[in-house]
């Protein structure tokens, strides 16, 4: 799940890149107005946060830009207002919630987690591969009957591999996508997780990673 973050406030957005990446988002930090205005044209996302007071471009006029474009992307306000009018103001010009700072980043992911299932009409189904499968709502996957113990950048990497199942994906695609297009660390941490991914999945014989050299990886199996 990407999520575009637009907050000025450093410190700010660097919690919730954390609290957020924790929670199995992949996450995509733009600190102004105009940064965020480009990002939500030029990607595409599940869910965007959008501060209200940014340099540059406001919140609201970043949402009345994605709205024109008939873009129905769910979006989520932070404010340090607080009031009716703000909150209506907010939805009004197409915002689906509102959150007042201070506020826990862990309700924040729950909110977020409760819009993405509003917007695909309920849960993300059951998806897997042979003896593989996984439940993305309740972040829960299992192996035959066996349940696996995955920590949310585990399920998010192989949440990515299903359903790309059977197409090999470059090391890039996996950054972008399980972590976020600004990761500056060392690109081998996909070897890291790619390798604790096949020992978790050695006990079955049916869904095997595949290192393809020189372009990425494959997860195939018997599509279930």
């Amino acid at each position: 799940m990407r999520v575009l973050v637009v907050e000025d406030e450093r410190p700010l957005a660097a919690a919730l890149r954390r609290s957020l990446e924790s929670e199995g988002f992949s996450v995509v930090v733009a600190e102004n107005g105009v940064d965020g205005d480009w990002q939500a044209r030029e990607q595409t996302f599940d869910v965007i946060v959008l501060d209200v007071m940014l340099p540059g471009m406001s919140g609201y006029d970043i949402c009345r830009h994605v709205r024109a474009r008939d873009d129905a992307t769910p979006i989520v306000f932070l404010t340090a207002k607080d009031g009716e009018y703000d909150e209506a103001d907010a939805l009004d010009i197409g915002g689906d919630d509102f959150i007042t700072k201070p506020f826990s980043p862990v309700v924040l992911a729950a909110r977020l987690r409760a819009l993405l299932r509003r917007a695909g009409e309920g849960p993300e189904p059951s998806v897997g591969v042979g003896s593989l499968r996984l439940e993305p709502a309740k972040q829960r996957a299992w192996l035959g009957t066996d349940e696996l113990r995955l920590t949310a950048r585990e399920m998010a990497l192989v949440r990515y591999l299903v359903h790309r199942a059977d197409h090999v994906v470059s090391k890039t695609e996996i950054l972008d996508h399980v972590w976020d297009q600004a990761f500056e660390g060392d690109a081998n941490v996909v070897e890291v997780y790619i390798g604790r991914l096949r020992r978790k999945l050695a006990p079955s014989p049916d869904v095997v990673i595949e290192t393809v050299r020189g372009l990425g990886y494959r997860l195939s199996g018997r599509p279930s």
